[in-house]
């Protein structure tokens, strides 16, 4: 299947494509549940098993206590994308630019999430939060959230910056139970405030949340700087700055920056914890998630 091309065509449609697609080559979920979640603490009881013991407990209080855990079925998972000026890049009708690279790939996991009766929420940022629902598993729950994602995957603004930082620490405050947060963005933060984001990633880690980063770049333009020799005028989306060079100029020095940041959150990445999947946009919606399913499947 091919889904570099403008999507016209409706777009619960071609994400129940991609996942019929691969679903039949993975052999369990690719997403659990958490199975047990902690509830309560009580007494000790000859008989018991002790391998439910609270050790911390008994050295402050000297009496057994034993952890009592409610039974977790089902997986919660909030998908959040960055909805920021530099996700719209490139601006080319040819081929799908970040944004809706991230719709069609976060309304695919819907529709996962959605086979396994699992509850989902979406939320949407770019300098602020501008949308963000309940967490859900109804029908009526699922279509209106992929209604969202068709709204948002044409949108066309100019200069929305992004503050990832805010956005992720308010899912990490909204999302009160033990969920899967996978978040869609090209990390376009200001180079200063990188550090807060990851802060706020690990936000979300301390209070027990799996992390999954789906870091979208255009490989050949962003990474590569893959441009003719002749002059151009480079335009911030986000800011709306102006510059006017030759890429030969500062190709070599671009391209060791860039490999900089991307060591940089690939490092902070391993450090909280975080499943980062490298994407680039030269690479189809539905190949990127089948290898990156695949391999999670493997895993578990």
């Amino acid at each position: 299947m091919i889904l570099q091309q403008p999507l016209n065509d409706n777009l619960e449609l071609l994400a129940r494509q991609v996942v019929e697609g691969f679903i039949l080559g993975l052999h369990k979920s690719p997403f659990h549940g958490f199975s047990v979640e902690f509830a309560e603490h009580r007494l000790y009881n000859p008989g018991d098993p002790m391998r439910h013991i609270d050790w911390r407990v008994y050295g402050r209080t000297d009496k057994l206590f034993l952890k009592r855990f409610e039974e977790e079925t089902n997986l919660r998972c909030c998908l959040v994308l960055d909805t920021s000026s530099s996700m719209q890049f490139p601006k080319d009708t040819r081929k799908l630019n970040k944004l809706q690279f991230s719709c069609v790939a976060a309304a695919s996991l819907l529709q996962l999430l959605k086979r396994q009766l699992d509850a989902a929420s979406l939320a949407l940022f770019d300098d602020k939060v501008n949308y963000f629902s309940d967490c859900r598993s109804a029908h009526s729950h699922y279509r209106m959230l992929m209604n969202e994602l068709q709204r948002t995957m044409n949108i066309s603004t100019e200069n929305k910056v992004t503050n990832a930082a805010r956005a992720l620490h308010l899912v990490a405050e909204q999302m009160h139970k033990r969920s899967l947060i996978v978040i869609f963005s090209d990390m376009m933060d200001d180079a200063d405030n990188i550090e807060d984001v990851f802060a706020a990633m690990q936000h979300l880690r301390y209070n027990k949340h799996e992390v999954i980063l789906f870091h979208v770049v255009d490989g050949a333009m962003e990474l590569d700087f893959e441009f003719e020799n002749r002059p151009y005028e480079f335009v911030d989306m986000e800011s709306g700055e102006r510059i006017k060079l030759q890429p030969q100029q500062i190709k070599e020095q671009y391209i060791s920056k860039m490999r900089q940041f991307q060591e940089l959150i690939e490092n902070r990445c391993h450090q909280y914890q975080i499943d980062r999947v490298a994407v680039d946009l030269s690479k189809p919606v539905d190949e990127v998630l089948h290898a990156f399913l695949i391999k999670r499947n493997k895993l578990m």
